[in-house]
């Protein structure tokens, strides 16, 4: 071990105390043997160095040790420029030096600080150059939050690929809700907040508390049943999800499937002020709006009272002016109306006047239309004479009966054509139908399936039936050769 200078800490007891260290690894030595070896002849004893001292107590350290998980407070932490943490982990009665190199807290998910209680996975060393008992820290979360993070962060994972945070599920908040509803533990600082936001913002809506325990066992299982009956009961137009600020562990039961799946599946838009600002929790990201606080959530529900009165006196304001100046406008047209209008005696004898001009003109027009009536019904009763009904009639009567006697003679010429033409074509028929041949003592075969006619006797199979039509009635027969 050259250019390396070992060092190792040694204790004395009493005045001029010496020491002489001696050490034989894997070996136990009795109080006797102690004696023996400090007797004995100085030149046949196994003498350490500090080195070669240190580095088998490292040895023996590492090889009964191997790693271990171990759980501390953080104090003197230090980060040189190389990249390395160093720091040491105590508890009440103990303390123990500890290394993370550069390669193993670049996975570090926070920053280490003094007074962090943490939990380390590290291997057991010791220091030769101080001969230091020391810890190589290769992997460290903060403890009891650790666990816990791991399951916020797989969840969170897990419902996000559902989509339980997409803002398409997200509901809007009524303007003015005629009640709220407070999901949170009767008797905590949070709901005191949300009423006296509440009473300070909007009076006027009153709010109704659902009391339910914001941590413990079975926290998470009753803030689930009372989102249901809150929306089941559907008393409330908004519900508050809230409590006081805390640790990840106290922020437990929001951060739970159950909870989650409930307020997804809520039919009231539900605000979420859980904890402080910098707490964020599975409910904030399912809630339709997330608050920094509980205080904060109350103020998103309600509008501001006096914003409202001051708006109110706003719209009043322009409503009355609105309002005067369409008086002013209807007084104006009201006057120049009044000046535009004519006494009703002046107005009378007008109309009276204009009746009796209309009057005289209607008579003087129906009088020369009476006239021209008459001249007109003189001319056509003289076209009328001239045009007598009876005298068409009479003509057209006699036309009438010549083409009577015309058609009588035509239809019985017709007819004695067309039976001379028929009486011929029966005799033909007669004569060269099938009838007539009958008669000369012929028949005609046809077989009995389809009827069809029989004109080859090698048609016809033996057994077969046929059907036989004579000059006067049918046979049935049945081929007995070929």
């Amino acid at each position: 071990m050259e250019g390396r200078r070992d060092s190792i800490r040694c204790i004395g007891f009493g005045p001029g105390s010496r020491l002489a260290v001696s050490h034989r690894p894997r070996q136990h030595h009795g109080m006797s043997e102690l004696r023996q070896s400090a007797t004995a002849d100085p030149f046949a004893r196994d003498v350490y160095t500090v080195s070669r001292l240190n580095l088998d107590a490292r040895a023996i350290l590492e090889e009964a040790f191997s790693t271990v998980w171990i759980e501390g407070e953080i104090s003197n932490l230090a980060r040189p420029r190389s990249g390395h943490v160093y720091f040491t982990l105590k508890d009440e009665h103990c303390q123990v030096r500890c290394a993370m190199f550069r390669m193993y807290n670049r996975t570090l998910s926070f920053a280490p600080e003094d007074g962090m209680q943490v939990l380390a996975h590290a291997r057991v060393g010791l220091y030769p150059e101080r001969g230091e008992f020391q810890l190589i820290v290769q992997y460290m979360e903060e403890a009891g939050a650790g666990a816990l993070r791991r399951a916020f962060d797989a969840l969170k994972s897990r419902l996000g690929a559902e989509g339980l945070f997409e803002a398409e599920h997200k509901r809007p908040l009524p303007v003015l809700p005629r009640r709220i509803g407070i999901i949170t533990s009767p008797t905590g600082a949070a709901v005191r907040d949300v009423l006296s936001v509440l009473g300070r913002r909007f009076p006027a809506v009153p709010a109704m508390i659902h009391p339910v325990p914001v941590q413990g066992a079975g926290a998470a299982e009753a803030i689930a049943r009372m989102i249901d009956l809150a929306c089941e009961r559907a008393e409330c137009d908004v519900l508050i999800l809230a409590r006081g600020g805390g640790s990840l562990e106290d922020l437990r039961a929001f951060n739970e499937e159950v909870v989650a799946r409930a307020m997804h599946r809520a039919s009231i838009p539900i605000v979420t002020g859980i904890g402080h600002e910098i707490d964020f929790t599975i409910a904030d990201l399912v809630a339709d709006l997330r608050a920094p606080t509980p205080s904060a959530a109350a103020e998103s529900v309600v509008p501001d009272a006096s914003e409202w009165a001051a708006r109110y006196r706003g719209l009043e304001a322009r409503l009355l002016a609105a309002m005067r100046r369409g008086m002013a406008v209807r007084h104006g047209e009201v006057r120049m109306r009044v000046k535009r209008l004519v006494h009703p005696r002046r107005r009378l004898f007008d109309h009276s006047q204009r009746l009796d001009a209309t009057t005289m003109r209607l008579l003087r027009a129906a009088g020369a239309t009476g006239r021209e009536r008459r001249a007109r019904l003189s001319t056509l009763a003289a076209r009328l004479a001239r045009h007598a009904p009876d005298r068409v009639v009479r003509a057209h009567r006699t036309r009438c009966e010549m083409l009577e006697r015309r058609l009588r003679i035509a239809t019985r010429t017709a007819l004695t054509a067309r039976r001379t033409r028929v009486g011929a074509l029966e005799r033909a028929l007669g004569a060269f139908g099938p009838q007539a041949t009958l008669e000369r003592g012929y028949s005609i075969l046809l077989r009995a399936e389809g009827r069809s006619v029989v004109r080859d006797a090698r048609e016809v199979r033996t057994g077969e039936r046929l059907h036989a039509r004579l000059a006067r009635g049918t046979l049935d027969l049945d081929v007995a050769d070929v």
